[in-house]
């Protein structure tokens, strides 16, 4: 069968690209009430490739912020029931901080196919799309070996604001034995690797409030309470020279990774030289006593996404501000909650920032979404590393996410365990300019998923 599904993804390669293309020019924007009509277009096109596909049920799930499309093709009772999930939608783009094309022009170049969403996540909804048809031509069934629901919703990329509602308001559909999670990372295009685990994430934004309104240095300097240094010295203090975060109590409830899963991560091939030519990040740093991937994986973060005061744009008016504003991303892993770490840090902003200034600490713990790992044991997981073993032509390890996504509310809503795949590389650019796809990861990927239809029912 793999010979097959190969043979029909290869002979069928231009089209998969040239349907990929296709979507990625509808930019199906997040967030944005002019992309709104375009986040429909974006739906109404997967909708429609699906039904190709020849799901028999398709359907539009509205929201105020866009779209969610579902399709079920369940037509073999005996066999296990599995929901994929992935999303549509996709981050916002400067044009002109792109130079291989403009984001929504997508062109195919050296193997890599460019455009915003082409791996964020419309390639590896995609995939699965091809996976169905390729398992469908290789094994010659009219039916998938198991029975398929699929949910690719609209709103990912701003905090899946309605998802929890539309999971809750259509729990008699969305029910599954396992929940395909494709939002997510490979480590290496020739090294793939079952992702098992995925970090919390939680935003925060702290503002510090100087003056009573932006006064002339010239008029005021020495005396007047600088928010810009006092924030400064804030987030200067949020890690001390290990590393480590300061705030009290952030590290009581941290499980220590298990020594099964650091060997897993000690096999995966790394060096620091490879890890920053595709990270673009310049230099490593972290949390001692922790490997990179550790620290990625399993062991929590809290970075600073944007600062602001003052005249950032413009001619300065010399002047001293009076508010400066940070956005906090936190990244948190299993057993540390969005309650107990907002409740911390705002102790923390509370006792340290100088009583010269105000503040103002926004975080919503009821927004986040929780950290996840799939069962050490389940037996789904072995599975999907053979097809990996199959798609890829070479052996699967294991690896985590460091990003975030609602893996917890799929699993609290449908009552099954989540396992990871995905078809983006850390090269891919997500969220940046130039972000693109690997033409061959993505058949790969499709033909991964070919074969664990066909493996699943053994299980």
């Amino acid at each position: 069968m793999t010979t097959n599904v190969r043979d029909f993804l290869a002979g069928h390669r231009d089209a998969m690209v040239a349907e990929l293309a296709e979507w990625v020019r509808i930019p199906s924007v997040a967030g944005v009430p002019e992309h709104l009509v375009d986040l429909r277009r974006s739906a109404n096109w997967l909708a429609a490739a699906l039904r190709e596909t020849g799901f028999p049920s398709v359907e539009l799930w509205d929201t105020e912020d866009g779209p969610a499309v579902y399709a079920e093709w369940c037509a073999e009772p005996g066999a296990p029931t599995v929901l994929v999930y992935s999303h549509h939608d996709v981050r916002a783009a400067k044009d002109e901080e792109w130079d291989e094309t403009g984001p929504f022009e997508p062109k195919v170049r050296d193997g890599y196919l460019y455009g915003r969403g082409a791996s964020d996540a419309k390639g590896q909804a995609l995939a699965h799309v091809w996976a169905v048809r390729a398992h469908l031509a290789a094994t010659g069934r009219q039916n998938p070996a198991v029975n398929l629901r699929v949910l690719v919703e609209g709103e990912e990329e701003t905090g899946s604001a309605h998802l929890r509602q539309l999971l809750r308001d259509n729990r008699d559909r969305v029910g599954a034995d396992l929940i395909v999670f494709s939002d997510t990372l490979l480590w290496r295009a020739d090294h793939p690797a079952v992702c098992v685990s995925m970090r919390g994430t939680m935003l925060a934004q702290l503002e510090i409030m100087g003056p009573l309104q932006d006064v002339h240095s010239g008029a005021v300097s020495g005396p007047a309470p600088n928010p810009v240094l006092e924030m400064s010295r804030l987030l200067a203090q949020l890690h001390d020279d290990k590393g480590r975060i300061t705030v009290p109590g952030f590290y009581d409830s941290v499980v220590e990774p298990s020594q099964r899963f650091r060997e897993e991560l000690a096999a995966l091939p790394y060096s620091d030289a490879d890890w920053l030519e595709r990270s673009l990040t310049r230099s490593v740093g972290g949390e001692a006593g922790y490997s990179v991937l550790e620290r990625l994986w399993t062991r929590p973060a809290i970075e600073v996404t944007s600062m602001i005061a003052g005249d950032p744009i413009g001619p300065s008016r010399a002047a001293v501000p009076s508010v400066a504003t940070a956005d906090l991303s936190i990244r948190y892993v299993c057993d540390q909650t969005g309650t107990e770490i907002a409740r911390q840090l705002r102790r923390w902003v509370a006792d340290t920032v100088s009583d010269r200034f105000g503040h103002r600490l926004t975080v919503s713990p009821e927004t986040a979404q929780d950290p996840y790992r799939t069962p050490e044991d389940l037996p789904a997981v072995a599975v999907l590393a053979d097809a990996m073993g199959e798609g890829f032509g070479r052996p699967a390890g294991r690896m985590g996410n460091a990003g975030g996504g609602p893996a917890v509310w799929l699993t609290e809503s449908v009552g099954a365990p989540v396992v990871y795949f995905g078809t983006g590389l850390p090269e891919d650019h997500w969220h940046d300019s130039n972000e693109r796809v690997s033409i061959d990861v993505l058949l790969a990927g499709a033909a991964t998923l070919a074969a664990f239809w066909e493996r699943l029912p053994s299980v």
